[in-house]
């Protein structure tokens, strides 16, 4: 078993992703699979991709659910159904069980900024890592005979020869609706740690106890028409974005 590195500084580098305003353009995907494949953990392969069976890397995935009363996570006051896109990628957990399983060392926690990162000279793909990781983060390259997984562009954002505004991952710089942020969530007064403070964003199946660093931001309630007045009852409003997410935990434990 491979030991969980402590910390050396406090700090907790990872993303929050606002489910109520990310549109599902997926452009987030498509940045992380542009700019890594010739960064930390390139090249990202593809085979047949517009084949019957394709196959290939993507660190960053998009599912789409239909929220409303048919589908048993809640809806607003007219009973109307929305549709909440779900970002996936690497939660850079406080606790990786796939740094834990790994026989060789070769999936690590940073100390100085709890960033989980593979060494591919020590991977033997084995894929324990894949089958211990709950939230189906890492990704096996057929051509390499490698594990990979999110690096949180770890390339770029230590880039100083990079503008210190675009020191940021490559999904959160090209998103269009300002959907992710991304900091320290190690520091209680960091923009992002404020956010999920004031919007109560949430770990993603919590009770494994694996406390992934990436939070989620649930979406709000809608209001069926202009004139409806908004929820008095904040727990109202809370309990139907949180219904939301134990969907996803359930899905994503099956």
């Amino acid at each position: 078993m491979t030991a969980i590195a402590e910390s050396t500084t406090g700090r907790k580098l990872g993303l929050v992703i606002d489910l109520d305003t990310c549109v599902g353009c997926h452009a987030c995907a498509v940045a992380c699979k542009e700019w890594n494949d010739g960064g930390l953990m390139a090249p990202l392969t593809d085979e047949d991709p517009y084949g019957a069976s394709p196959l290939g890397v993507w660190f960053n995935r998009v599912h789409a659910f239909e929220v409303g009363p048919k589908s048993g996570c809640g809806g607003d006051d007219a009973g109307a159904t929305r549709s909440v896109h779900f970002p996936r990628s690497c939660l850079h957990c406080d606790q990786p069980a796939c740094v834990t399983v790994c026989p060789t060392g070769a999936s690590y926690k940073r100390a100085e900024d709890g960033i989980v990162l593979i060494d591919e000279d020590k991977c033997i793909g084995c894929k324990l890592c894949s089958w211990a990781c709950p939230y189906g983060a890492r990704e096996y390259d057929y051509n390499s005979g490698t594990m990979k997984k999110c690096t949180l562009c770890v390339d770029r954002i230590y880039n100083t020869h990079l503008p210190v505004a675009e020191r940021q991952p490559a999904c959160v710089m090209v998103c269009p609706t300002s959907a992710r942020h991304f900091g320290d969530l190690g520091d209680p007064e960091s923009q992002v740690s404020k956010l999920v403070a004031d919007r109560g964003g949430v770990d993603l199946l919590p009770g494994l106890g694996y406390e992934p660093v990436n939070k989620y931001l649930p979406p709000r309630e809608r209001r069926a028409a202009a004139d409806t007045p908004p929820l008095k009852d904040a727990d109202a409003e809370g309990d139907a974005s949180h219904r939301l997410l134990k969907w996803v935990d359930r899905l994503l434990s099956r």
